[in-house]
Parts: C-alpha cells; structure tokens; sequence
C-alpha cells in the first residue's frame, strides 16, 4: 500500500456562499432529525432498554435532540463477552485491514463534514467553526493512526546478533473501555476509538450523556465503513451506574480516558485492583484537563497577544481543556493590557450557534451553568470584575464572557478548573515571577508566552511545565500529528495524542528470537 504523505483536514472557509449554503442545509437536515430514539449496539445488535435518558440542546433545553437507552449490568456483561469473543478473531485480523476501515471512516466523514458538524451545533453548542475543526480534527485522527499503525506494522529495528534471527513485533493488548468527552464529542471520541482498535483491540465505546446522539453518528459511519459488528460496541449512558462495572471488570484490558480529573483519578484507583480472575495489569491512558495560561511580557506585540488570549479563553465557551483561564501580565503592561482585553471581550457576541453571527453559544448543561456563575461570584470577592459576569436573559444556558483582574495567584479562581468563560488576570512583577505563577498550579496542559526576548522563549522552555508549550500564539488549537498533545502532573498522563508515540500505549512489544 503506497500512501501519499499525512496533511491535515483543512478547515472550511464559511465566508465562501458555497460552504455557508451548505453548513445551513446540513442544520435544516439535522433539524428534522432531531428526537429520534437511538439504541445500544452491542455485537451489532441494536439493543433498547427499559430505562431511558435524553439528550438536550444547551441553546434550548426542552429541544430534545435524541432519546437514548440507559444500559444496565445485564448488558454491561453483554458488551464485554462480546467484545471478548469479537478480540480472538480481531486481533488476527491483518494491520492493512484494520488501517482501511479508518481511511474509509474518513472518506464518509469528509463527505458528511457539514451534517456531521451540524449535529455538533445542536448538541454541544458548538459555533460554526468550532464545530467545524472538532470534524476536521477527527479526520485527521482517523488518517493520522492509520499510517501509524501501518508504520508499527513493518519491520521494527533491533541489534544484529550472530547465530540468531531476532525481531521485534506489536501485538494488541484486549479488550478497551473508551471513555470520551463532549466537549471534542467527535474528534476526541473518534480518536480514541479508532486508535483502540486500529491495533487490534476491541472497544467498548462509553460517550458522555451529554453527547450521545453524536458518538451514534460514528458507529453509523463505522458500520458503512464495514467494520466488523462486535469491534465497537455503543454502551451510552449514565457512568455512575456502569462505569464502575466497566473499569473494574477482570475481562478489561486498557481503560482510555478524558475528563474530568475526579473521575480520572477514580479511573485510575478502580483499575490498579487486581480483580479475581484477572490475569494483567491494566493500562490507564488518562487525559484530566488543565489550568491553562498565557504569560504576557512587555517586550511583544500587545495587539497580537490580546487577540491570543481573547481566543483562548473564550473559543467554545472555555470548554476546551486547553483553554486561557489565567492571563499572567507583566507590570509594566498591565493595566493597558487590562484594557485591551476588555475592549476586545465586549465585541464578542454571545447567542445560537445556529447562526453564524456569534462568536460564543452556550455552555453545556444547567450543573455547568451553576457552577460557572458560582465561580463568577467568588472571582469578584477575589479581584474586580473587568465585564461580562452575568447569565443571559434568554432560554439556553448562556454565560457573558468574563474578566476579572487583579486575583492573586493562589486564588481559588486562580487554581481551580472553572471549564467556563471566565477568565482571570495575575499581575506579574517580572518575567521569572510570571513563570513562577504559571507553574504553581496542580495542571501542566497547556501553556503560552507572548514575546520577543529571545532569551525568555530559552528559558521558558526549560522552565515553563506543561506538555503543549506555544510562542507568540494562542494555547489552544493543537493539530493532530503537529502538536502532540498531553499534559503532566494532574493533566493526566501526558499520553501525546496525535503523535507517532501514541499507539504504543495500546499495544505491547513481543521479542522473538531464533537461533540458527
């Protein structure tokens, strides 16, 4: 199989009339199809359950957007026998194969980006091109993997040896639960679960309750693509009531998580317990979020750096793990810097994601929606309000974006992961105290650092403690194979998504010797 070099999706351009056309006809499709009830599908066996739960749209709480089946023990235990039984044959099956059910996954999903984003829109809020890149990013995962596990696939190096004919293989681990977000409910999911079983795992796939309608999307596409019925098993629902179950099974293999760091460290507890009958120690990929930041020297472009962080705060409603949730400003640069945040900040219109027009939609879910505006409250005990700060008058779960400066870096909202669109402004003395600030967090995800000193960006990549370090541009926005992409300390277990390291995590190396 000869392939033509990995470049990343590009992103549409919506100021084309062509692609602006399209975006509204893939909306007024998704539209028509909201309500529908999607069952679990186990073996490809679609199954319905007594017990249901729907899914809702943030910008309009009573739209409901599907009705899902919350599954039980019984079909907890039935997923995993069968994902068990679907592992004897799959793991045979050859690489070249696996690899061609993801490029074909791809070629589906570039001829149903505008729907497939759609769906993101009504689901998770999403903005056009937020929605948009969650697609794009999703492709490249799907390509991305494919060559990389055609890459394992061919003959791995080892040191010559007399008298013997030595190799080195990779085999699969198991049977993978997949645990992924909503706020990246495509890109995110999809690669997490092609990479599970593009190495010759099985999956069960576990989308969150907020985002299940769009994880059904990706077994429709698989299931065109051909897959094998049984490789992914669709198992929405509830985590409280069959997480536990999962992780914990002695038939589980590898659990592959992204979330919340409660969970994560849960995750991570369950799964170090040897249970009766388990024969392995499983292997946690975790990916737990961040208190991310950009230092701002005096020695840069103001207006550039403004704009980087007006970005990474506010894009997708500062749902992005990756988020600016602290802006740490030189003194010199402060209160102009303060400034020019907020000038920026009252441009940005907040509404529907359905139109084009607004910049910010609304935040996930009521429980995120509280704990925001709760957040906000405590901020403006901590420091003064700059704007924003307040819900909007209007059904949805919308939040202004908002600023408050002068919050000192042990501050709750200076420490504590928010998820939301606020954003807090440190003052730095100088350069070696604003990294200082920024390192002084529990998180290392993401970080950036606006200036010209050449000296500072030395020292700051020595020094700076995050998996994904940027210069003179926004901490948000990584792309596959590009930006590898994982964090340290409580971020999770700095996995690097998107990197040819990657699927390491979900094999094992088998050292085969022949003496002649």
């Amino acid at each position: 199989m000869i392939l033509s070099e990995f470049k990343n999706e590009p992103f549409v351009d919506f100021s084309v009339s062509e692609n602006k056309q399209r975006m509204e006809t893939g909306l007024n499709k998704v539209k028509k199809e909201l309500g529908k009830e999607y069952p679990l599908i186990i073996g490809g066996k679609q199954i319905k359950t007594s017990e249901k739960f729907k899914s809702f749209n943030p910008s309009n709480p009573d739209e409901v957007i599907g009705v899902l089946q919350q599954p039980g023990e019984k079909e907890v235990n039935q997923a995993i026998k069968c994902a068990k039984d679907t592992f004897e044959d799959w793991k045979h099956t050859s690489v070249k194969e696996r690899a061609g059910y993801l490029f074909r996954a791809a070629s589906i999903m570039r001829a149903r980006k505008f729907e497939l984003s759609a769906w993101l829109v009504y689901e998770t809020g999403k903005t056009w091109p937020e929605a948009d890149g969650d697609v794009a990013e999703a492709i490249d995962f799907l390509d991305f993997y494919a060559r990389e596990a055609l890459r394992y696939a061919l003959h791995q190096p080892v040191t010559p040896f007399p008298g013997e004919i030595n190799e080195l293989r990779y085999i699969p681990l198991g049977i993978g639960i997949v645990i992924p977000p909503w706020n990246f409910p495509m890109a995110i999911l999809v690669g997490m679960t092609s990479v599970g079983f593009v190495t010759g795992n099985t999956v069960i796939l576990k989308p969150s309750s907020d985002s299940p309608v769009i994880a059904h999307k990706f077994m429709e596409i698989l299931a065109e693509a051909g897959l094998p019925s049984g490789v992914v098993n669709y198992l929405p629902g509830n985590g409280s009531v069959i997480g536990d179950q999962l992780v914990g099974s002695p038939n589980t293999r590898f659990i592959s998580f992204t979330g919340s760091k409660e969970v994560g460290l849960h995750i991570v507890e369950l799964a170090s317990k040897v249970q009766p009958g388990q024969i392995w120690i499983k292997r946690v990929v975790a990916e737990m979020g961040g208190k991310d930041c950009t230092i701002v020297d005096s020695d840069t472009d103001l207006d550039i750096a403004a704009d980087g962080v007006v970005a990474g705060a506010f894009g997708f409603q500062g749902q992005k793990c990756s988020a600016c949730s602290r802006a740490i400003v030189v003194d010199s640069i402060y209160d102009e810097f303060v400034e020019m945040l907020k000038v920026r900040t009252q441009k940005l219109k907040v509404g529907l994601p359905t139109d084009p027009k607004n910049y910010m939609g609304p935040v996930i879910n009521e429980r995120s929606f509280k704990s925001i505006l709760k957040y906000i409250e405590i901020g403006k005990q901590e420091g003064k309000l700059v704007c924003g700060g307040n819900a909007l008058n209007r059904s949805g779960y919308f939040i202004e974006p908002t600023i408050i400066r002068d919050i000192a870096p042990d501050a709750r909202i200076a420490q504590e992961e928010i998820f939301g669109p606020v954003l807090a402004v440190i003052r730095a003395k100088d350069f070696e105290d604003a990294l200082n600030i920024a390192n002084s967090t529990i998180y290392g995800l993401t970080g950036s650092l606006f200036t010209r000193n050449r000296k500072y960006i030395e020292r700051a990549k020595d020094v700076f403690h995050c998996g994904n370090l940027y210069f003179n541009r926004k901490c948000t926005g990584a792309l596959v194979g590009v930006h590898p992409f994982g964090g340290f300390n409580m971020s999770g277990t700095d996995s690097k998504a998107g990197s040819k390291d990657y699927l390491l995590l979900f094999m094992q190396a088998k050292a085969i010797s022949e003496k002649l």
